[in-house]
């Protein structure tokens, strides 16, 4: 029987999240549960939902919250630093979201980012710049930023080098590069009444206490 390949880590989460993505999809088209009539999502909805849901895994991809919206302003590009800067998207955040609530729905999310459209593009209809953004966010999914790596650099290595050390820092480390801990920082004395370097240290005190059980009184 032949073994199936491992598949990589970021295939299995892309997989999970379509397959989240598909449940809260699976909707009707009059929003009724026993419709067989499945709901169209589009492009920027379905972009709306995998920025919603991601780093939250009791989200349902219906609302998005703060953090989100501005991760999604920023890593489709609609955050340039200059026409719409990241205060700009917190902003209209707080405008179109309800008082009481912390999360924007996708009708919100269209109608901030029609706010910001107008702020990013001046030149262009309100139209035309909707569908400039909506183009940016169409398809796109939350970057994840990897894991930092440490870099090799001959001065980090030559000051932790314990072999190269000199002084009392090199009588903090053994042979092997480990710490000695409190004895390597002060002078230890041994208060035991042994000679430095006896090897038998103890086995007179094994004789003396050594049980007698069997032997006759």
């Amino acid at each position: 029987m032949a073994s199936v390949p491992l598949r990589p880590h970021s295939e299995q989460s892309k997989d999970r999240l379509t397959k989240r993505l598909s449940t809260d999809s699976n909707g009707t088209s009059d929003g009724g549960a026993g419709s067989s009539t499945p709901v169209e999502v589009t492009a920027l909805e379905e972009s709306f939902r995998r920025f919603a849901i991601h780093g939250d895994t009791r989200a349902t991809g219906k609302d998005m919250h703060g953090k989100n919206w501005s991760k999604l302003c920023k890593d489709c590009g609609v955050i340039d630093g200059k026409s719409i800067t990241l205060t700009d998207v917190d902003i209209v955040f707080s405008k179109v979201k309800k008082k009481s609530c912390r999360t924007i729905t996708y009708d919100e999310f269209r109608a901030a980012l029609g706010e910001l459209a107008r702020k990013k593009y001046k030149e262009k209809t309100g139209e035309e710049a909707e569908t400039e953004v909506f183009q940016l966010i169409e398809g796109k999914t939350p970057v994840i930023a990897g894991v930092t790596r440490a870099v090799a650099s001959p001065t980090v290595s030559r000051l932790t080098d314990t072999t190269k050390f000199t002084g009392s820092h090199k009588a903090r480390f053994d042979d092997t590069g480990r710490g000695k801990g409190k004895a390597g920082r002060v002078d230890m004395v041994d208060t035991s009444g042994y000679v430095s370097g006896y090897k038998h240290r103890g086995s007179y005190e094994k004789k003396v206490n050594k049980p007698t059980v069997g032997k006759p009184m």
